[in-house]
């Protein structure tokens, strides 16, 4: 049984589904509707990737730059060291390189994978947060712990004109 918190997130995403920008963008948005997070946001605002991280998050940027509001969602945090390139030397320094003209808006969703009800196994739980806060100078990180902590997040992501990163606890999701 799903928890308030996976509630919380599932409402959060149904609401930026409202936006004709916004766009759904990962691995397994479409196929398992990302933990079902995504179960009730129309297919069309969904894009399904292939394991390719870097590109994913190369995409995400081009959106951006063109005007949309990608979603991009990894499933475990883990994976994130992937995209590092177009992550920590492109979208985080966009705004610099280009002297202020562009500011790419990307939120970034991502999971620390959990024990319960199984456990997901060594690449698939770690928490990255303070290695990527080192790496990034102008994206926050929004690590969620609770329900409130998920509303917080998603309003300042939706009320924001930069990119932010949002952690969520898959051990959260479950009652």
């Amino acid at each position: 049984m799903y928890s308030k918190y996976h509630q919380a997130i599932k409402e959060e995403m149904e609401e930026f589904a409202k936006d004709s920008k916004v766009m759904f963008i990962g691995q397994q948005v479409k196929s398992e509707d990302f933990y079902n997070t995504l179960k009730d946001v129309s297919v069309s605002k969904r894009t399904e990737m292939p394991v390719a991280e870097e590109l994913q998050m190369g995409l995400s940027i081009g959106l951006a730059l063109e005007g949309f509001l990608p979603i991009s969602i990894y499933q475990r945090m883990d994976f994130l060291p992937r995209a590092c390139d177009q992550l920590v030397n492109h979208l985080d320094l966009i705004p610099f390189l280009s002297r202020g003209k562009f500011h790419p808006k990307i939120i970034i969703r991502s999971t620390i994978g959990t024990n319960k009800p199984f456990d997901v196994g060594l690449q698939h739980n770690k928490d990255l947060i303070e290695g990527f806060k080192a790496l990034l100078k102008t994206i926050p990180i929004y690590d969620v712990k609770t329900e409130e902590d998920v509303k917080i997040a998603y309003n300042i992501a939706r009320t924001q004109d930069t990119s932010i990163i949002i952690i969520e606890r898959q051990e959260l999701y479950y009652e």
